[in-house]
């Protein structure tokens, strides 16, 4: 599907760029070898990684894998296996990219994996404090912090009368994986013996509140909620570790419990343990009596929320958006 997508880009991309007459061009890093375009058309590029930012490199683990980071010879072996089962996966990607960089004329090493990667400038929205430690990164690497600024979003018709003061819980798969009832019900019944406490669930569209079991008397259940508006009033955050999600309730300072899916959720939750900003439960090992004592462990640890309020500082002080968009003007000679 994805190699279908570039095949796509680079057939209809290049005339798009000059019939706008565009100067320059910021790309997604998860397009792998969409760079090749701007640099056949000899048009500046920035790559953003709105995902977790890909380290092909194996000084720190892929971000598909949920694997700790560990400097150890066997972790580094470890690391490079995963960077070259993932890059198997990639091959008819990496064909479609290898005959349009042939078609065009462009010579490529592709055992560079950052060989169409911007030379200018890569940002990620990733703070340098909820990353790994790694001294390796690639110099035009910036970690800037989230993002988003919360404008833009969906109207809501919230029940906000419903809230009751008492220390909300609240739980969200986000929007592209979500309708995992079984989850949601794992998280309704681990969260029934908790009096004092306000559990709030967005489902999503693809799922009915009745299909939910264990529904706990104080739990609120939406399809769509105002998410930074209840991380402002929330005590911890159930999240499948996207990163936008996560970021979201780090900038509340909100400690977490992640239940990753796929994609970079995994290594999201690796990087939630790791900063000591909440805890993780792999969603094949998802049990309500599990989950029950990751949420108890993510109200009580205090390590938790000192940890989440440092990371809200730092995010705070960084002020993502305005960092990348200083950093996208001085590649592009715009300042």
């Amino acid at each position: 599907m994805v190699a279908r997508g570039l095949e796509s880009f680079f057939k209809n991309l290049p005339q798009t760029l000059l019939e706008a007459r565009v100067d320059a061009l910021v790309l997604d890093q998860v397009d792998y070898g969409l760079g090749l375009v701007p640099m056949n058309l000899g048009i500046p590029y920035v790559h953003v990684s709105n995902a977790l930012h890909l380290d092909y490199s194996g000084n720190t683990p892929l971000c598909t894998f949920d694997w700790p980071h560990e400097t150890t010879r066997e972790a580094l072996a470890r690391n490079q296996a995963g960077v070259l089962g993932f890059m198997q996966v990639l091959e008819p990607v990496r064909s479609v990219a290898d005959a349009y960089a042939a078609q065009v004329g462009l010579n490529i090493d592709w055992t560079d994996p950052l060989a169409t990667i911007s030379e200018l400038a890569w940002l990620t929205q990733t703070p340098k404090e909820f990353d790994f430690e790694n001294p390796h990164w690639p110099s035009q690497l910036h970690h800037t912090g989230p993002f988003h600024d919360g404008l833009g979003r969906i109207e809501s018709d919230f029940p906000w009368d419903r809230l009751t003061g008492e220390p909300l819980v609240y739980a969200s798969m986000g929007t592209l994986q979500n309708g995992l009832e079984e989850v949601f019900s794992a998280i309704a019944h681990a969260f029934k013996p908790r009096p004092g406490t306000q559990m709030m669930l967005s489902i999503g569209d693809r799922l009915d509140a009745k299909q939910i079991s264990s529904l706990p008397a104080n739990c609120i259940v939406v399809n769509r909620a105002p998410q930074i508006e209840l991380l402002k009033r929330s005590a911890l955050c159930i999240t499948h570790a996207g990163l936008n999600t996560v970021l979201e309730s780090l900038t509340q300072g909100v400690p977490l419990v992640a239940i990753p899916v796929t994609n970079d959720q995994p290594g999201v939750a690796a990087r939630i343990a790791y900063t000591k900003t909440g805890a993780y439960l792999p969603i094949q090992e998802t049990t309500a009596s599990r989950l029950s004592a990751l949420i108890e462990e993510g109200l009580s640890n205090p390590e938790y929320r000192q940890n989440a309020n440092n990371m809200k500082q730092a995010i705070a002080e960084t002020n993502g958006i305005e960092k990348a968009v200083d950093l996208l003007e001085l590649a592009f000679n715009l300042s």
